[in-house]
């Protein structure tokens, strides 16, 4: 028995693998023919034509006319021939229709990054499609011996090659199938995005906030309750919370701003609309206040035995206002630096209270809306940030992108003059809406 060589057995290895892809296209050429009527249209016309063909040959008694230089061959031989040539034009349709766009370039710009298994196979796109009314594309490939780790670990390096910005990368059904979710890499995103109330979410509990490279960025607050914010001076920070804090009074929800910059920051309309604190007194009775209606709903969902305030306003046909505190520097709220006693035990119970409700407030619906630009770890406890699991961060150093995102990528993905750009913990970029509260509501 002689034993194969290593680029034999390599060969022997792809073609193994072309197989099962050449199989994969002719299943998938299968399934679009059944749906596309152009398709079954061009079936029907070669089942014609090969229906035609044997009638011709059943009533022509001259093998030659039938096939230049197979004069030779039986009727039989003729016949058999063509359904050998009508099979053959079958199968090569199914797999032309089942094989996407781009497939054969794609499996070349893997081999140009490197991304090839040990027999130096590339994945091959089996599936292309398009979700709809958005600019991401579906992409489905087969590969074997590259794990997910891989890809992830080879993501820049792949957007690089094929030309793509890639929302993220799943498994498919199987260990040998990767789902890659990505839009067109010459779309980019725009400086600014100009806010149109048409974007407000129909949904009570949704808060929109911008534009990701494939869809709309929003925030469900029945399930995602609190969310912080961080970017350096001029990043758009403000902007974007102002941008949330008016869509909940536009959804009736009770607004708390506190602003110790003396709510220079917030003009008329938000004194209208919302309920601006701007001393230290004010504000304990306002976090008190907070605390014990989150407590009284505690013990009403209790006795009405419901969970949250979605289950209660749907159950009874009420409705119990959602009520957001935001503020927009945190950091100024929370430090104790050069504090006495009684002043540190003050900021102790801000700190406390806002744990609280950071802790408790999704089921009963208060929510927190936090700001800062400190680089400050010791400003924001623990357990304020670990309940808060929406965090964005803009234009920002390494120190604070670390603090927000427990990494630097926001330092190194937004650039040091954008301004409304959001990377978030989930490693979504997204550019804010721009809202611009000085010209109305």
């Amino acid at each position: 028995m002689t034993m194969m060589t290593n680029s034999e057995y390599k060969r022997k290895l792809f073609n193994n693998t072309f197989r099962q892809i050449l199989l994969c296209y002719f299943i998938r050429g299968i399934k679009s023919t059944v749906r596309s009527i152009p398709k079954i249209t061009s079936v029907f016309m070669i089942v014609a034509v090969f229906v035609v063909t044997l009638f011709q040959q059943n009533n022509n008694h001259k093998t030659e006319t039938i096939f230049v230089g197979l004069n030779k061959l039986t009727q039989f031989s003729s016949i058999f021939l063509i359904i050998v040539l009508f099979a053959s034009a079958f199968i090569i349709m199914m797999i032309l229709f089942g094989k996407p766009k781009c497939a054969r370039r794609y499996h070349n710009d893997f081999h140009r990054c490197g991304m090839v298994n040990s027999a130096g196979e590339s994945p091959a796109l089996i599936e292309r499609t398009k979700r709809r009314n958005s600019r991401i594309e579906k992409l489905v490939f087969f590969s074997k011996g590259l794990p997910l780790s891989l890809w992830n670990d080879n993501k820049e390096k792949i957007e690089s090659s094929l030309n793509l910005s890639i929302d993220s990368i799943e498994q498919g059904r199987d260990k040998h199938h990767f789902v890659v979710y990505a839009i067109d890499g010459c779309y980019v995103l725009p400086e600014r995005i100009d806010w149109n109330p048409a974007l407000i979410s129909n949904k009570n509990s949704v808060l929109v906030l911008g534009e990701s490279l494939a869809n709309t960025v929003e925030v469900d607050l029945s399930k995602i309750p609190h969310l912080l914010l961080a970017g350096s001076t001029g990043s758009g920070k403000t902007l974007l919370l102002k941008l949330l804090l008016m869509q909940c009074t536009k959804k009736q929800y009770c607004v708390y701003i506190a602003d110790f910059k003396g709510g220079v920051d917030f003009n008329k309309s938000w004194r209208r609309h919302t309920r601006i604190i701007t001393e230290s007194d004010d504000l304990t009775l306002c976090l008190n206040e907070l605390v014990e209606e989150l407590h009284r709903r505690k013990r009403l969902f209790a006795e009405l035995d419901c969970t949250n305030i979605d289950e209660y306003n749907k159950r009874f046909g009420k409705q119990i206002q959602r009520i957001v505190f935001g503020c927009d520097e945190v950091a100024e709220l929370l430090d104790k630096t050069g504090l006495d006693k009684k002043e540190k035990n003050t900021i102790a119970l801000y700190e406390a209270s806002i744990a609280t409700i950071a802790r408790l407030g999704r089921a009963f619906g208060i929510h927190l809306i936090l700001a800062t630009q400190r680089p400050d770890a010791n400003i924001i406890n623990g357990q304020i940030k670990n309940n808060v699991d929406f965090r964005a961060c803009g234009r920002a150093d390494n120190v604070l992108s670390q603090i927000i995102l427990d990494k630097g990528d926001a330092s190194d993905l937004i650039s040091k003059t954008a301004q409304g750009r959001f990377l978030t913990n989930s490693d979504v970029l997204f550019q804010a809406y721009y809202f611009d509260d000085s010209k109305g509501w």
